[in-house]
C-alpha cells in the first residue's frame, strides 16, 4: 500500500515557516513582501483560485492586492494595469490569473509583466534562464512537485523519471528540474506509442496530461513515486437519475495505491503546494529586488 504524500500537510508546514521569515523581513527592511493578483471576469474556477492565493498571503503575513477587471476589458487596459504594478515599488510579485477571455492574447500579457516581478515563472526570460540553468523564478507547480518528491526522502539522482504531459506550465519545466537533479527523464504524452510500457519504467512518474484516471495500476512500476497533477471534474449518475460531480486526477488513485510506493491525492496533493510555492516565489522576488 502506497504512502500518501499529503500536500495539505506539507504546504501548511512550509507556510508556518514563512510566517517567521516574513516577520524577519519586515523587521529588517521595514515592509512585507507584496503580491498583486489581477483577475479578469467572473470565471468561478478562477475566482476560487484567486481567493485561495489571497488567503494564503494573509496566512503567512504577506501583503496582497487584488485588481478586478471586467470580462470585456481591452487588452490595452489590462497591459496598462500591469505597467502600473511594474512601476510600483511596493509590489514585489504580479500574477495575472489564467485563462483570460478569448479576445486577449495571453502571451502578450505574460510578456508585459516585469521579469523581476513574474512570480508565476511564465515570462520568456525566466523560461530561458530555467533551461540555461541560471537563477530564475521557477514555475509554482513544478517547484511544488519537486518539494513533494524530495519530502519522501528518496534520492532523485540516477532514477528514471517519466513525465506524462508536455505543457509549458508543468510538463516541460518539471522535466528540466528533474534533469537538474540528475534523473534520467522521458517526456511522454497521450500520443506516445506503448505509453504503458514507458510509464512502467519510471521510478518517478509525474502525470500531467489532463485526462481523468488515464494512468492505471498496470502502468505503474511497483514502489514508484507517483505525482498526480491532474484535476478533472467528472460526472456520476445515481440510480435515481441524479447527477453529481467529483474531482479526480490523471491517475486511478484507488488501484494505483496498491502498486506505488508514494502517491499524491486529488484533491489535497499538488494543488496546495502550488499556492505555497507562489508565496515562496513572492518572497524570493522581494529579496532579489531589495538586495
Amino acid at each position: 500500500m502506497a504512502q500518501l504524500i499529503d500536500g495539505k500537510a506539507l504546504s501548511l508546514s512550509l507556510k508556518e515557516e514563512m510566517k517567521g521569515r516574513i516577520a524577519g523581513i519586515e523587521k529588517e527592511f521595514g515592509r512585507k513582501p507584496c503580491l498583486a493578483v489581477i483577475i479578469v471576469g467572473d470565471n468561478p474556477a478562477s475566482r476560487s483560485y484567486v481567493r485561495g492565493k489571497i488567503k494564503a498571503a494573509e496566512f503567512v503575513g504577506m501583503d496582497s492586492r487584488l485588481v478586478e477587471l471586467p470580462e470585456d476589458v481591452s487588452e490595452e487596459r489590462l497591459i496598462a494595469e500591469i505597467a502600473q504594478l511594474n512601476e510600483d515599488e511596493g509590489v514585489d510579485g504580479i500574477l495575472v490569473q489564467l485563462p483570460l477571455p478569448k479576445h486577449i492574447d495571453e502571451d502578450r500579457i505574460i510578456d508585459a509583466i516585469s521579469l523581476d516581478k513574474d512570480v508565476d515563472g511564465f515570462h520568456p526570460g525566466n523560461v530561458a534562464k530555467l533551461w540555461l540553468g541560471r537563477p530564475c523564478t521557477v514555475p509554482c507547480t513544478p517547484k511544488g512537485i519537486m518539494a513533494m518528491i524530495e519530502s519522501t526522502g528518496t534520492g532523485i539522482s540516477g532514477k528514471k523519471a517519466v513525465v506524462v504531459g508536455r505543457s509549458n506550465i508543468v510538463g516541460k519545466p518539471v522535466a528540466k528540474l528533474l534533469l537538474d537533479k540528475n534523473a534520467t527523464v522521458t517526456i511522454a504524452h497521450s500520443r506516445t506509442a506503448n505509453l504503458a510500457d514507458t510509464c512502467r519504467e519510471a521510478d518517478i512518474l509525474v502525470a500531467a496530461v489532463g485526462r481523468p484516471e488515464m494512468i492505471t495500476a498496470d502502468m505503474i512500476k511497483p514502489g514508484a513515486i507517483v505525482i498526480d497533477v491532474g484535476i478533472n471534474r467528472v460526472s456520476c449518475t445515481a440510480a435515481d437519475g441524479t447527477t453529481t460531480f467529483r474531482l479526480v486526477g490523471d491517475v486511478d488513485f484507488k488501484s494505483a495505491t496498491e502498486v506505488a510506493g508514494y502517491i499524491t491525492p486529488v484533491p489535497g496533493g499538488v494543488g496546495p503546494m502550488t499556492i505555497t510555492m507562489l508565496m515562496q516565489n513572492t518572497i524570493e522576488c522581494f529579496l532579489r529586488r531589495i538586495n
